[in-house]
């Protein structure tokens, strides 16, 4: 549970979209606060040290920029989750329940909603942040300042185009999760099932 939740920690990150001529972290900023809706396809490969091959999972998600990420798990199990402002909640016959809050999953939730709103200031506090490349094909390293993320990422990179294609997560302890968006897309707003599992 521990390396999904740094994952979709880290889907804020599709909040991404074209980027301003003038591309800095700046220009970043304000593009991460931009699209309403982002939704996909997402395959996820845990890479662990101990095994050969790669634990592979796929779903979908929806990141909703005024209410959270929805992250619905299909393969090799089916499970959903949603992230907002309360926590992160999982969903069951009976609805949707919190998830007790740890502190590493606390301080996580608050660096997604720091990315979600473009809060570049609140996410350069915890990380340093490396650009390069251009709006088309470009590149971003985050590198742990805090004590806690340190004890669990060595460095995060996301690469991507109109919106983030790819975010790989290298841990401490060797091991890796590398997550994929091949045809993510941006919307004005939810559907209606989409908006229900966020209301609830």
């Amino acid at each position: 549970m521990s390396w999904l939740m740094r994952c979709v920690c880290l889907m804020t990150l599709l909040g991404l979209s074209t980027l301003a001529s003038a591309f800095d972290l700046q220009a970043l900023s304000v593009q991460l606060a931009l699209p309403a809706v982002v939704q996909g396809d997402f395959i996820q490969e845990k890479h662990l040290r101990a095994l050969p091959q790669p634990l592979v999972s796929k779903g979908q998600f929806v990141l909703a920029r005024d209410h959270g990420l929805l992250w619905l798990l299909k393969t090799p199990l089916q499970q959903d989750y949603r992230i907002n402002a309360n926590g992160i909640a999982r969903r069951d016959a009976d609805g949707w329940h919190m998830l007790p809050s740890k502190s590493a999953g606390a301080e996580q939730n608050r660096l997604f909603f720091a990315v979600l709103q473009g809060d570049s200031s609140g996410l350069q506090r915890d990380f340093d942040l490396s650009l390069q490349g251009d709006a088309q094909h470009w590149q971003l390293r985050l590198t742990p300042r805090s004590l806690l993320l340190k004890q669990v990422f060595d460095r995060i990179e996301i690469t991507g185009g109109e919106l983030v294609e790819r975010i790989e997560l290298l841990e401490t302890q060797g091991d890796s999760t590398v997550l994929r968006m091949p045809a993510s897309s941006s919307t004005a707003s939810l559907s209606e099932e989409q908006q229900h599992d966020f209301a609830q």
